[in-house]
């Protein structure tokens, strides 16, 4: 049975894992999937702190703690209110005295920053503006399911530059998947990110490049990646975003110029006929869905390493 022997002080980007504590959350959630082990947060409690809509995100926290025995409490948008009906900092102390761990879906990153600067408990990135860490395991859970290993493989990235691209730069550095990512110009990823994924990478032959011609970028390629044009908090770039990223539809012709064998990922929600041609997402190719269950599992992983006493040992 996996045991997890990494402890997790706070998961607010992909930087606060090292490469061992990484493979040790991709490997601790594979044998939660395939082993269903009964690991126990029997006591344990988890706030979800949502100004953001989700699907995947709250479900694999809420079920996810369920399933072993721990609560959660919610609190949405409206309830919250965050900085303007109270403080942040007295929303952290507070939370602190209640519950164990913070899970917060967040506008801006820096309120994460603030709720982990008066927290005296593990804050959980569940997605900022900045990053989306819990979405690239779940990713890279689904790689390593479909190619059997990670090192070494190449990953291209159609589409913005954004939160979920900025995770998984970064996580493909620590593993050393080599990262191409393909963003009409004005779209591509931070600087700062690729700053931060080429000083972590401990690979010298690990390789991230930026090519804007979607058919170039592909060619070699393991996995093709998408996420939607316009994420949520940017409704009122839509019609500038859809035209920079027309020519950036991932379809079944441009999948063809990849690997035979590649596979294809999306985040999800997907917004078909745009970012994604619907055959796609249906293809044979596609690990979209499985992708998504491992959401579950993976969220499933961390919560044992942040908070269980026996640092996940099972039983």
């Amino acid at each position: 049975m996996q045991q997890a022997n990494n402890k997790i002080s706070h998961f607010i980007s992909i930087q606060d894992v090292d490469e061992s504590t990484l493979i040790s959350l991709i490997d601790l959630a594979s044998d939660i999937k395939l082993n269903n082990p009964k690991h126990s947060l029997n006591g344990k409690s988890l706030a979800l702190l949502f100004e953001k809509p989700s699907l995947r995100t709250r479900i694999a926290f809420e079920l996810g703690i369920a399933q072993m025995s721990g609560i959660s409490v919610n609190f949405d948008e409206k309830e919250l209110q965050m900085g303007k009906r109270e403080a942040l900092r007295d929303i952290s102390k507070v939370l602190s005295r209640y519950v164990d761990a913070i899970a917060a879906r967040v506008q801006d990153h820096n309120t994460l920053m603030e709720l982990k600067k008066y927290s005296t408990i593990p804050i959980i990135n569940a997605l900022s503006d900045i990053e989306h860490p819990c979405q690239a395991l779940a990713d890279l859970m689904t790689i390593k399911e479909k190619k059997g290993s990670l090192q070494g493989l190449n990953l291209t990235f159609i589409g913005d530059g954004n939160n979920v691209a900025s995770s998984l730069a970064l996580a493909c550095a620590l593993v050393g998947i080599n990262f191409t990512i393909s963003s009409p110009k004005g779209y591509e990823l931070p600087d700062p990110i690729i700053k931060d994924a080429n000083r972590i990478s401990s690979y010298n032959d690990w390789s991230l490049n930026l090519i804007q011609d979607p058919s170039e970028a592909v060619e070699a390629a393991d996995i093709v990646y998408t996420d939607v044009w316009t994420s949520m908090g940017q409704e009122s770039e839509t019609k500038a975003r859809t035209t920079a990223f027309k020519n950036y539809t991932v379809t079944n012709s441009l999948l063809s110029k990849a690997k035979k064998n590649a596979i294809f990922l999306h985040d999800l929600p997907a917004h078909r006929g745009e970012e994604i041609e619907d055959g796609v997402i249906e293809s044979p190719q596609s690990a979209v869905f499985d992708q998504a269950e491992n959401r579950l599992h993976t969220q499933k992983a961390l919560l044992l390493m942040i908070l269980s006493d026996e640092q996940a040992k099972g039983s």
